[in-house]
């Protein structure tokens, strides 16, 4: 009953920002709301959405705890995936762009360098619409994320 009423808001969210947004813009964010749902019901605790740096170098989509790891995730959707994978589109430039977030938001929630990790969840626009979610995607800082 609760998963009907939260995918309801989610559509109805969705068509007013279709109103008035960009269609694109809203697509992503409609895959950052589906994507928040799927990391609370895998038992993760989503602490902030879009996270931007000052000087809007970087952003990351979602973060995220689960148990003592703090986890950064990149959100990525398509209508389908008759063109590949949505997480193909990840490439060097976006990582520094995330990874300059990440330091970015450890800074400023003056936060002790914690475990880290970078995810990165695909949602394909099916119905319903498909989740796939790859961990641990990118080492952290050169180095291999700490597990």
């Amino acid at each position: 009953m609760l998963g009907s009423l939260y995918r309801l808001g989610d559509l109805l969210r969705d068509h007013g920002r279709r109103r008035t947004w960009n269609p694109d813009l809203a697509a992503g964010r409609r895959g950052e709301d589906i994507a928040h749902r799927f990391l609370q019901r895998a038992g993760m605790t989503v602490v902030a959405r879009n996270h931007r740096t000052a000087n809007g170098s970087g952003e990351v989509d979602l973060i995220a705890w689960e148990g003592d790891t703090l986890v950064f995730v990149e959100v990525k959707s398509r209508a389908t995936s008759d063109y590949g994978e949505p997480d193909r589109a990840i490439d060097g430039e976006k990582r520094r762009r995330l990874t300059r977030a990440a330091t970015d938001y450890l800074r400023r929630t003056d936060m002790p360098p914690p475990k880290l990790r970078f995810d990165v969840l695909n949602v394909v626009f099916s119905k319903p619409p498909a989740v796939t979610h790859f961990r641990d995607v990118f080492p952290v800082g050169g180095a291999a994320c700490p597990n």
